[in-house]
């Protein structure tokens, strides 16, 4: 027979287990930002998560393979269906219906996979560096079900200088009216290291894409290790696109004001270097307007015992920076310094 202790310690061992599966459950549900093409805006919607069994009733064999498994379609074998004249629309995650890739960015590579020259938006796919086959590449997943979807190049065409090598599987096209791209505006803020200024925008409700590059230099085609000399001229910058009619360049300027020092010249906190400088790129008379405007404001109110250092200038050219600098915080699971400024200035 068990003793009065021995149920109990049985007792408490099923209590305990009881304990965690009922709070498994009850946990809410991750969510996560996505980009609606359709409507062009940025919703929350949940994370996609289903067992092996489950995705092999959804998906084909050869889906089910590439997408779950990461395999790779032979070269010259997948044909992503393409749209009829007069059509636009965009190629979705075969196993979750994201929007992944505007038809307008489709371009032919010769390689014998589908190719893109830019995401409908950053914030819909990830990217993780792949050490498999004795080389290293930057894998493409959907950020929503984590499906395999192919690899990122650096040699694909202008604007982006990428090639997004796709599985055509792994892809559905899906015909819609889509919100022009005119009507997204474009930002460009050094505030210091790009990982975390990029942390904190991809945050903000209404950015749609992020890439952390560097601007305002006067040597094309900079590499990481020439701009880190600080002889090129070059800030670490951040430019994003954003939809005016969510977020408004004003929101967008006091985030950074509030995110860094704007009165250390060529450094903030350890980081020490003319590439580490403040400066707003403006893109149109009004965003400079709108810049000077709250500097003065700034300058005047007492705030810093310092003068502001923060430059103003016109967006010039812009260089994408390589692609582990992209995202690099999410990609190493770190998280930025500081947080989304809530006041007004």
């Amino acid at each position: 027979m068990y003793s009065y202790k021995k149920v109990a310690v049985i007792l408490m061992g099923l209590g305990f287990l009881l304990g965690t599966y009922m709070n498994t459950f009850s946990q809410p549900p991750e969510k996560i930002k996505i980009f609606n093409a359709a409507v062009g805006q940025v919703q929350v919607v949940e994370k996609i998560y289903k067992t092996n069994q489950e995705w092999q009733k959804l998906l084909t064999p050869e889906q089910y393979n590439v997408t779950r498994l990461k395999g790779t379609e032979p070269p010259f074998t997948g044909r992503c269906v393409l749209p009829k004249k007069g059509q636009t629309g965009v190629y979705q995650c075969v196993g979750c219906g994201t929007d992944l890739f505007l038809v307008s960015t489709k371009f032919e590579s010769g390689t014998g996979w589908p190719s893109f020259w830019d995401p409908v938006s950053d914030l819909n796919i990830k990217t993780e560096i792949d050490n498999s086959y004795g080389s290293s590449r930057v894998e493409v997943l959907c950020a929503r079900c984590d499906a395999h979807l192919g690899h990122v190049f650096n040699d694909g065409p202008a604007p982006t200088g990428k090639r997004y090598c796709m599985n055509a599987v792994a892809l559905k096209f899906k015909e819609m009216d889509l919100v022009k791209k005119e009507k997204l505006e474009k930002a460009a803020f050094a505030a210091g290291c790009f990982w975390g200024t990029e942390s904190i925008f991809k945050e903000v409700k209404g950015v749609v894409k992020t890439t952390v590059g560097y601007a305002g230099g006067n040597f094309k085609n900079p590499t990481y290790e020439d701009v880190c000399t600080g002889k090129t001229g070059h800030a670490e910058t951040l430019e994003l696109e954003f939809d005016p009619a969510v977020v408004s360049y004003d929101d967008l300027l006091n985030i950074f004001w509030q995110m860094h020092d704007p009165t250390t010249p060529n450094r903030q906190g350890p980081d020490v270097g003319s590439q580490y400088r403040s400066v707003i790129f403006y893109y149109t008379p009004q965003q400079e307007k709108l810049a000077l405007e709250l500097k003065d404001k700034l300058a005047k109110s007492g705030m810093y015992k310092d003068p502001i250092s923060t430059q103003i200038v016109a967006a010039g050219d812009f260089y994408p920076a390589e692609e582990y600098h992209q995202d690099y915080n999410q990609k190493n699971g770190l998280k930025p310094h500081c947080q989304i400024p809530k006041r007004k200035l």
